[in-house]
């Protein structure tokens, strides 16, 4: 409904533009035209399979230390824990052989009064 209203004004606006007769015309300043008095060094692009390879060796690497820490942490773990249960199986066994000395001596001090 807008655009009924708006149209005529809008027709009314005379267009200047000309493509082919541009009313504007490119304009630089002189310090733009002027050219670097030193060259910059140029730089030799870097392949994209040299840079591949690079990002490829690099990621392995980082990942390659990455599990290397990781597991080295899981045996210190596993480690620790198989350290424990030997101690535990040790005690065990230091008890069962305390019980049957005890139990030995009690069988001669039975023996003995027979």
């Amino acid at each position: 409904m807008a655009s009924r209203h708006l149209s005529p004004a809008l027709r009314a606006i005379p267009r200047t533009f000309n493509p082919l007769n541009p009313s504007r015309s490119f304009r630089t300043t002189s310090r733009l035209l002027e050219t670097p008095s030193a060259a910059l060094p140029v730089r030799k692009p870097v392949g994209a399979f040299r840079g591949g390879l690079f990002g490829f060796l690099f990621g392995s690497t980082l990942t390659g230390a990455g599990v290397y820490y990781y597991i080295l942490e899981e045996y210190k773990v596993s480690n620790e824990l198989l350290t424990e249960d030997i101690y535990a199986l040790q005690a065990a066994v230091q008890r069962i052989h305390t019980y049957v000395t005890n139990l030995e001596d009690k069988v001669e001090t039975l023996q003995k009064k027979k």
